[in-house]
């Protein structure tokens, strides 16, 4: 057996949670939203050639591995990221880093972890884990949605790590080689990360409707036309794909904007700009704008909705929450130039 000394703390999201977990192994006691804000991962889009369950992508957060690979650079860690095209060498690196007491984070198919609770099982490859040591054939596990360490196959490792489907993580594996030489300058590097987030969200990558900002405006037209383009039926399972998206993969939309908000207050202490507690409040009534959506969507799936409520309205409600965000981090952006 070998197990290494890891505390494990349970987080609001798994990539946040395994990269607070890892620095903290290594001395760097970071709240999750200190991480998340650090990474600049606040986002939308709505990609129509990538499905997932037959449907569209809505995202609230970039790419699987972005959250880890962007909170760890800005602080100054050397670390290394990798996949594999055969299972038998991405077992025996995870062994091999195991053994050299190494604390290792990897990307796996949701479906294939039988701790997990048989109706929050589905085919989501983007979970994150962290794994810390080996008991024979079983894989100790830091897993930031379980409450308590847990254990996992070799069998059902490797089928998770190489599950098909949207997103395949191909045995992803990542890892901190190396410590900042200096102590990460925290005021500094939050106003940068602050400045890149609005960035990202206002103006990249420029004209393309289906990222950032411009997807709200893209998606908000087209929810009103998925009766008629999809049928009733699809319509719904659509619209059902979308609150799935916000509500139940990951943190989802309102609640990475409630995480990005907590993130605002903890940077408004360390930074001393005081007005960033205001924009905490405001980002925290945007999540409930969000929630409203998302509550709102759902009545429609299940055909309970107000009379006044319908496809129009919601793909309204979400060019309004748009104009919200659009306003909010141009406000955001402006504040952080002259503090």
């Amino acid at each position: 057996m070998m197990e290494i000394s890891f505390e494990h703390r349970s987080a609001a999201h798994c990539e946040n949670g395994v990269t607070g977990n890892l620095l903290r192994f290594y001395g760097y006691d970071y709240s999750e939203p200190l991480i998340f804000g650090l990474s600049a991962s606040l986002y939308f889009v709505h990609l129509p050639f990538v499905h997932l369950a037959g449907f569209p992508v809505t995202s609230f957060r970039p790419l699987p591995g972005s959250i880890f690979a962007r909170a760890t650079r800005l602080l100054g860690f050397k670390v290394s990221r990798t996949i594999f095209l055969r299972p038998k060498r991405a077992e025996k690196k995870l062994d091999r880093l195991l053994t050299q007491g190494i604390p290792t984070g990897a990307v796996v198919g949701m479906y294939f972890l039988p701790y997990v609770p048989n109706e929050y099982r589905f085919h989501f490859n983007a979970h994150n884990i962290c794994v810390i040591g080996k008991e024979g054939d079983d894989y100790l596990v830091s897993d930031p949605v379980a409450v308590e360490k847990v254990k996992l196959s070799a069998r059902d490792m490797m089928r998770a790590r190489f599950s098909k489907g949207t997103y395949p993580p191909m045995g992803k594996l990542y890892w901190i080689r190396s410590l900042p030489k200096k102590e990460p300058d925290l005021p500094k590097l939050i106003r940068k990360a602050i400045l890149k987030n609005c960035y990202r969200l206002l103006y990249q990558p420029g004209p393309v409707p289906w990222v950032g900002i411009n997807a709200f405006k893209h998606l908000g037209n087209k929810i009103p036309k998925f009766p008629q383009k999809y049928g009733a039926r699809r319509a719904v399972l659509h619209l059902a794909q979308l609150v799935r998206m916000m509500e139940e993969i990951g943190t989802g939309g309102a609640g990475f904007r409630f995480l990005y908000a907590a993130f605002l207050q903890e940077a408004a202490s360390i930074t001393g700009i005081a007005a960033l507690n205001d924009f905490s409040e405001r980002l925290t009534a945007i999540g409930d704008e969000w929630r409203m959506f998302a509550a709102e969507a759902a009545r429609i799936c299940k055909n309970r909705s107000a009379a006044n409520v319908d496809y129009q309205t919601i793909g309204d409600r979400l060019k309004t929450i748009g104009d919200l965000e659009k306003h909010f981090f141009t406000d955001l952006e402006k504040l952080i130039k002259k503090s």
